[in-house]
C-alpha cells in the first residue's frame, strides 16, 4: 500500500467485536491520513490509527444524521484531492447494505484512487454470536439478505414478498426494527407459516448483545414489550432453532 498519492480505502470493520477487522483493514488504517467513520464502528478500532490522524464522525442513525450521503461523498472526495490517504471505516462489510458501493461509483466518477476491504458482514456474524448458523446442511441450504430499512411504502414496491415468504431457506433482515410490524405483515399474508421460527438479535457482537427468540406471529409484539431497538438484525427460519442448544 503506498501513501505518494491520495487515495480511499473502503474498509468494512465488521459488527460490534472490534476483533472482527481483517488484517488487511488494520493495516490500511495505520497509514491513512483521515479516517471517516459511521455509527455502527466500535470505538476501540480506531486505536488501530495513527495517533496524529483526522478522526471524522459521519454515523447515520434513524432520523439522526450526523452527515447525509451526499455530504460524505463530497468529504471523501475533497481529502483525496488533497493528496491524503482515507479509510472510509463502515461497519459490517461495505458492500453489504451499506451504501459502499455508491461510494466506490462516486470515486470513480471523480477520478479518485479506491480500494474496498471486505469487511465480516452482520448478516451472518450477529446470529453465529446467538448460536445461530445462518445455513446448515441438515436444516437450511440458503441466506437472503434483506434490507429493513425503507421507508415501509417502499417495501412494498421493492421488495418480493412472495418469494420471501415461499422460501425455505433462511431470511436475515437489516436494519428492519422500526418496520418489524410490516415485514411480519407482509411475510404472513404472502403465505409465510406464523410457526416460523424467529429471532431478534440487538447489538450483535457487541458484549452487551441480547437475543429474543419466538415466532413469526409473536415477534413484533414481544419485540415492542422488550423495548427492543435498533440496531438489530432479525433472523427468520428453522435454524433459529439451534440458538438455544449452540447459544
Amino acid at each position: 500500500m503506498s501513501t505518494k498519492t491520495g487515495k480511499v480505502f473502503l474498509i468494512g470493520a465488521g459488527p460490534g467485536d472490534p476483533g472482527l477487522i481483517t488484517l488487511k483493514g488494520m493495516e490500511a488504517l495505520r497509514i491513512s491520513d483521515v479516517i471517516i467513520y459511521d455509527y455502527l464502528v466500535n470505538k476501540e478500532i480506531l486505536n488501530h490509527a495513527r495517533i496524529e490522524s483526522e478522526k471524522i464522525y459521519v454515523g447515520k442513525r434513524a432520523n439522526c444524521h450526523a452527515m447525509n450521503q451526499d455530504e460524505i461523498n463530497r468529504l471523501i472526495v475533497r481529502h483525496v484531492k488533497d493528496g491524503k490517504v482515507v479509510a472510509r471505516l463502515k461497519g459490517g462489510d461495505p458492500f453489504v447494505l451499506g451504501r459502499g458501493g455508491e461510494e466506490a461509483e462516486f470515486a470513480c466518477d471523480h477520478g479518485i484512487v479506491y480500494e474496498v476491504i471486505p469487511g465480516v458482514t452482520s448478516a451472518i456474524a450477529v446470529p453465529a454470536y446467538a448460536g445461530i448458523p445462518v445455513t446448515h446442511r441438515n436444516i437450511s441450504s440458503s441466506v437472503t439478505i434483506v434490507t429493513g430499512h425503507r421507508p415501509s411504502s417502499e417495501l412494498n414496491d421493492t421488495i418480493n414478498w412472495e418469494g420471501l415468504a415461499k422460501n425455505r431457506g433462511t431470511l436475515v433482515f437489516l436494519m428492519g426494527v422500526t418496520n418489524l410490524k410490516k415485514i411480519v405483515s407482509n411475510l404472513l399474508t404472502h403465505g409465510k407459516s406464523a410457526d416460523t421460527p424467529v429471532a431478534l438479535i440487538s447489538w450483535g457482537c457487541y458484549e452487551r448483545q441480547r437475543t429474543l427468540c419466538t415466532d413469526l406471529k409473536n415477534i413484533a409484539t414481544r419485540a415492542e414489550q422488550e423495548n427492543i431497538k435498533p440496531p438489530a438484525v432479525i433472523v427468520i427460519g428453522e435454524v433459529v432453532r439451534l440458538s438455544e442448544k449452540l447459544g
